[in-house]
């Protein structure tokens, strides 16, 4: 590793200094003769006639030449060289080392080649001098070349020679031609030099071969600090950080007190495996030696803090700093980001005496990485107008603010401009191209790109944004076979965390509990058990297919949890209508000193809408801490939340008058809260209020049209609904398709109201009239009343009979066994009928069902709901109208195993 091993005294241990090897006084110069004002007395240019002729000593262009360096000026350097061409010196091999480090040291690589190539005999000190100078510039092919002809020529290698060649390896990571360096060095006795041993250290620990570092290091008659350092750094890039640790020690003992590149090491180690303990013990040290104000040490305190600690450690690290570069101003400014305070991240971006792209890639990311997507492609314009040096991390980043921005114009410019500028081709810029045209509603542009996709290291990228996009966009289906895709490769996709656990929440969203039990097999195998993401997804999976004791069991053996986790365990017993658990959790939650954030109290104020008895004081109490104790703002979803439990609890007038006093104009959310709610109390008046400020709204939604269609239809306005769908015919609108499914064997059926494409439809009709008649038997009486269309009454019991949900369970009777749980899953909410009928159908058959609907699951148990017989008590549902067009069903088969 090139920054770990010293630079040698001299390129050139044989020559003294210029300025030591004879006085002024004592050099042969010619008789200073005075000449006329206007005749020139230069000894180089016009020599004294009247004196024989004097050869200039070959010091005089030497010493110009270090005064050319000294001074950076390049015409002086070549008049030296111009005098020592004249004077046939160039010959002199010293004087031809001088200029080549002349030109070296003033950037001209391709004059001291030129100067280099016309040495007749050119020793050590020249191939060494200009192999270092092509292996730093990166250019190996120049550096091995002129290694090569070094021994070719018979000159024989010193230190310095190993070191520069070892230099250029280590930065093109060219393990084998370091290996066979190394083999020389051990034939030529060279390995012996501390600097060549540790060059050779870098190359290993480089090129990933910790194991032959660490052979080297063992047999290493000599080590200084440099030593230990990059055999440190081979164990953090081997992941083995405690090993680290050790070494660390064990130098101490041999009385090396480590530098700032030691700790710098240590603190990378104890960020990624000791955590903030083994951190703050290096912090400790360094204040014990002396090296806390170290540059590299306070960078790396200002990392490391800012991954551990709060901003006031990271600030205070920082500020005391007394020499700060580029790196702790960006440091700063990532640190700020980290911690969301975008404004102070902004104020120390302007106060920067320095930037560079690194810097302008901090604040680009800071913006995406706060959701600040407006402000990142504001500041990519203005990267793009100044002309400043852009890499593919910036054109992620300026992609991914495009994507948050989710405006289908900007997505397409930003497209137009990769293409345009030739960035598309790297593989990372285009999945992250792939991933905004699927935020941005463009899926079949993103479609488009995956099939035609040929960067297969970034394959799995692609293949986790474009089912993201499906899922996100309400195609959970063709998301999943999408996944099965995958899967079926020659070459399966290896799944990280990020893709298992969306492909758990998929999982969870269709009831599909087979596939995420193979997951969770999956997870188990490759260790991402204990990530709590995946262990926040695998718990959500369990309770959305409706295994709640699985999903509080699989919690209580989380290793940690997070305000995501607690959050998923009061969703789980919400969705299972279990409001007061839901208000316990919240307790708990508060107890162990869980921070809450705004989806927490979503889901709490929820919840009083589930409990045993009226919960609408607690429902305000908790809305009022969220500013008071939290300083969290609620949200128009808090609102609609409130108005939903208060509507749900008959109080009207509160909810009116929450709504008049919102700070900001109620949104469409709020509006259909109370619509919703008006429906299942039959409060007309205020109903037909919400419907009108509803449909100014969202004019264009379908769903507003079908929720106001039920209103009037609940009431027996036939007239006033016919006329809503009517309007909604002649916009264009239509209605979700009605959906209800259930998996068997690793194999998805849908069904759709009266649907017959179903391959065993004739057993299904067959057994599910039979059925009927049973729990007509039992007590069952259809209500038409839950027919929202104005047609003849045995039209209407036909309409009833065959709803989705009730082919989908009788399916689940015939195929499964006497003694397993029938699982359905429905897209909308489950119409009183319906309701009525599972109940009958779980006294009939003996057998519980498990229905989960928009609103939570419905656990039928020998004639009783989970659900305390909502429908019953309260009317109607909010889409109870199980008619749609007809769809061919979905049937999806799913592998067995993943392996």
């Amino acid at each position: 590793m090139a920054t770990t091993i010293p630079p040698p005294p001299s390129p050139f241990p044989h020559m003294k200094p210029l300025l030591s090897l004879s006085p002024l006084s004592s050099l042969s110069l010619p008789p200073f003769n005075p000449k006329p004002p206007n005749v020139s007395s230069s000894p180089l240019t016009q020599p004294n006639p009247t004196h024989h002729h004097h050869s200039p000593s070959p010091f005089a262009p030497r010493r110009l030449l270090r005064l050319a360096v000294d001074r950076r000026d390049l015409d002086l350097g070549r008049a030296a060289h111009a005098a020592a061409v004249k004077a046939q010196d160039i010959e002199d091999t010293r004087l031809g080392n001088a200029l080549i480090s002349m030109y070296l040291k003033l950037g001209r690589l391709s004059d001291a080649r030129k100067a280099f190539d016309a040495l007749p005999s050119p020793d050590v000190a020249s191939f060494s001098s200009l192999i270092s100078a092509y292996a730093k510039c990166g250019r190996p092919v120049e550096a091995a070349g002129l290694f090569c002809r070094m021994r070719f020529l018979g000159v024989e290698p010193n230190e310095f020679s190993f070191v520069a060649i070892l230099t250029s390896c280590i930065r093109q990571l060219d393990g084998r031609l370091g290996s066979q360096v190394h083999a020389f060095a051990v034939k030529t006795d060279h390995c012996s030099c501390v600097h060549v041993s540790n060059a050779l250290l870098g190359v290993y620990v480089k090129c990933g071969c910790a194991s032959a570092a660490d052979q080297l290091f063992g047999e290493m008659v000599e080590r200084d600090v440099s030593s230990w350092n990059a055999v440190m750094l081979g164990m953090v890039e081997e992941c083995r950080y405690d090993e680290v640790f050790r070494l660390f020690n064990l130098m101490q003992m041999e009385g090396y007190h480590g530098d700032g590149f030691s700790l710098s090491t240590l603190l990378t180690a104890a960020a990624h495996g000791f955590g903030g303990a083994g951190g703050e013990a290096v912090h400790a040290y360094a204040l014990k030696i002396g090296l806390e104000l170290d540059l590299s040490v306070g960078n790396a305190l200002v990392g490391f803090y800012t991954q551990f600690g709060c901003v006031e450690d990271v600030a205070d690290v920082f500020w005391r700093m007394p020499i700060k570069d580029v790196t702790s101003w960006t440091g700063m400014l990532t640190g700020y980001m980290e911690f969301g305070m975008v404004e102070s991240a902004v104020d120390i971006f302007d106060q920067m005496p320095e930037r560079n792209c690194v810097t302008y890639n901090a604040l680009l990311a800071g913006y995406c990485h706060n959701g600040e997507g407006a402000r990142g492609l504001d500041l990519f314009r203005h990267i793009l107008e100044n002309d400043l040096e852009i890499s593919d991390f910036t054109l992620t980043s300026a992609i991914n603010a495009c994507g948050m921005v989710s405006d289908l114009k900007t997505s397409e410019q930003v497209h137009a401009f990769m293409i345009k500028s030739g960035c598309k081709s790297s593989s990372w810029v285009e999945a992250a191209l792939l991933d905004m045209c699927a935020k941005c509603g463009r899926i079949e542009d993103a479609e488009k790109m995956f099939t035609s996709w040929a960067h297969e290291e970034s394959f799995p990228v692609a293949w986790t944004s474009l089912i993201c996009a499906h899922s996100r966009c309400g195609l959970h289906f063709e998301a999943l076979h999408l996944f099965q895709t995958g899967l079926r490769r020659d070459d399966p996709v290896v799944m990280d965390a990020f893709a298992l656990a969306m492909i758990l929440g998929l999982c969870g969203t269709l009831g599909f509990v087979e596939l995420g039990q193979q997951l969770h097999c999956v997870a188990t195998k490759s260790g991402l058990l204990s990530d709590v993401e995946v262990g926040n997804a695998l718990f959500s999976m369990y309770a959305k297919c409706g295994r709640l004791e699985d999903a509080t069991s699989l919690f209580s053996q989380m290793p940690q949890h997070d305000t995501v986790s607690w959050n998923a365990l009061i969703m789980a017993y919400l969705i299972h209508r279990q409001g007061d658990k839901a208000l316990d959790v919240w307790d708990s939650m508060n107890m162990v000193g869980v921070k809450p954030d705004f989806i927490t109290f979503l889901l709490v104020i929820s919840a009083c809408r589930y409990t045993r008895s009226n919960s609408v004081d607690v429902c305000h109490k908790l809305f009022q801490s969220m500013e008071s104790s939290y300083n969290i703002i609620p949200t128009s979803e808090h609102y609609s939340a409130m108005v939903d439990v208060l509507g749900y609890w008959g109080s009207f007038d509160e909810a009116e008058q929450l709504i008049k006093n919102m700070p900001s104009k109620p949104n469409a959310s709020v509006w259909r809260a109370l619509l919703d709610s008006c429906r299942l109390r039959s409060n007309m008046t205020l109903g037909r209020q919400a419907a009108q400020s509803l449909l100014e709204l969202e004019p264009q939604d379908p769903s507003t049209y079908v929720l106001i269609s039920n209103l009037y239809s609940a009431s027996g306005r036939w007239h006033c609904s016919e006329k809503v769908r009517q309007d909604m015919r002649e916009k264009g609108l239509q209605k979700h398709p009605v959906r209800s499914w259930i998996t068997h064997h690793s194999t998805m059926h849908s069904f759709y109201a009266r649907d017959r494409s179903h391959p065993q439809s004739k057993d299904i009709y067959s057994a599910l009239d039979i059925l009927i008649l049973e729990c007509m038997k039992a007590g069952y009486e259809p209500d038409t009343c839950f027919v929202l269309h104005e047609v003849e009454e045995y039209q209407k019991k036909n309409f009833l009979f065959y709803h989705s949900a009730k082919l989908a369970v009788v399916y689940g009777l015939l195929i499964s066994g006497p003694d397993q749980p029938v699982r359905v899953v429905k897209n909308i909410h489950l119409c009183g009928d319906c309701h009525a009928f599972m109940k009958y159908v779980s006294s009939v058959t003996g057998r519980e069902i498990s229905v989960r609907d928009a609103s939570g699951f419905h656990n039928f148990r020998a004639g009783v709901c989970s659900c305390g017989d909502y429908w019953s008590e309260l009317g109607y549902s909010s889409s109870t109208s199980d008619q749609s067009v007809l769809q061919p069903d979905g049937c999806m088969t799913v592998r067995e195993t993943l392996f």
